[in-house]
């Protein structure tokens, strides 16, 4: 596990403490499915996020696991079933991610940006 700093008034800010536990190259999109879809399979997630290894999906996972932001439930079962939900914790940063969503929109129409128009927004 990651050590993560606490940053207080004095060194950095509590901006820097949220950006720590979701930035990561995957994190976003991991987030982005979970909200959408509530519970998402180790296999959903790898197929939704197609660029990503299986094995850097598995670390972005296990950090956000060990964050106390998604939960791991690993069924005993033939195959092996994995699943991931958005813990008590995880599900208040809808509102932060919401926003950053809301605002890269803002901010691909002011570069003249037409991804924008293709995303479906996960936001209620």
């Amino acid at each position: 596990m990651k050590k993560r700093q606490v940053y207080g008034c004095q060194a950095g800010c509590p901006v820097e403490s949220t950006l720590q536990i979701i930035s990561g190259k995957w994190k976003s999109v991991i987030l982005y499915h979970l909200f959408k879809q509530r519970l998402c399979h180790f296999g959903e997630l790898h197929s939704a996020i197609a660029d990503c290894s299986r094995r850097m999906l598995a670390l972005q996972l296990r950090e956000l696991e060990d964050d106390g932001i998604i939960k791991k439930t690993i069924f005993s079962e033939i195959p092996l079933r994995t699943d991931y939900t958005l813990t008590e914790f995880g599900q208040t940063l809808r509102p932060v991610v919401a926003s950053l969503e809301q605002w890269g929109i803002q901010y691909n129409r002011k570069r003249n940006r037409s991804a924008d128009t293709q995303c479906s927004t996960f936001v209620d």
